[in-house]
């Protein structure tokens, strides 16, 4: 399952809800049939329960978003914070330069003189950019997930090469 955000409280009296988006286009979410919701983003896919997508809009600087069945403020209430995704299959691919946060776990992060500085935990949304959360044993490095910083990834290699020195 890609984990595409997380609802984070009602809007308004007929069921709409206010989501915060882990991506930068989510009005392309208007195309997809389905959402599937999880109170835990690392559930099993089996566990994600899916429900039809009527709209999904722009409100203000942020988006909210109906869905079939949550009619009113109590059923979008009940639904809490929980998370929201899709399978990778209904999802586009990715365009050059793009990537969903879910390929970026587990690749191992090596800077420009090839010393490995471990292996890609989690990403942090700070607001000015996403931030990799890089372990390497007992050791944690935040890298800013920015141009200057990360030179390259290469998903199907399994790498991503950053201008990071191994002492910072």
């Amino acid at each position: 399952m890609i984990v595409l955000g997380r609802i984070v409280a009602p809007f308004g009296v007929q069921g709409w809800l206010r989501v915060h988006a882990f991506g930068d286009d989510p009005v392309a979410w208007q195309k997809m049939p389905q959402w599937w919701l999880s109170a835990d983003a690392d559930a099993p896919a089996e566990s994600w329960r899916a429900h039809d997508l009527e709209a999904v809009k722009l409100h203000g600087d942020g988006v909210v978003a109906k869905l079939a069945g949550i009619d009113d403020r109590d059923a979008s209430e009940a639904l809490g914070s929980c998370f929201f995704g899709a399978p990778r299959k209904t999802l586009p691919p990715p365009v050059p330069g793009e990537y969903y946060w879910a390929d970026l776990i587990g690749l191992a992060v090596v800077n420009l003189q090839d010393q490995p500085l471990g292996r890609v935990k989690s990403l942090i949304e700070t607001g000015a950019n996403e931030v990799l959360v890089v372990v390497d044993g007992e050791r944690e490095r935040l890298l800013p997930f920015v141009e200057h910083v990360v030179k390259a990834v290469d998903v199907a290699g399994g790498t991503i090469r950053a201008d990071w020195d191994s002492d910072w």
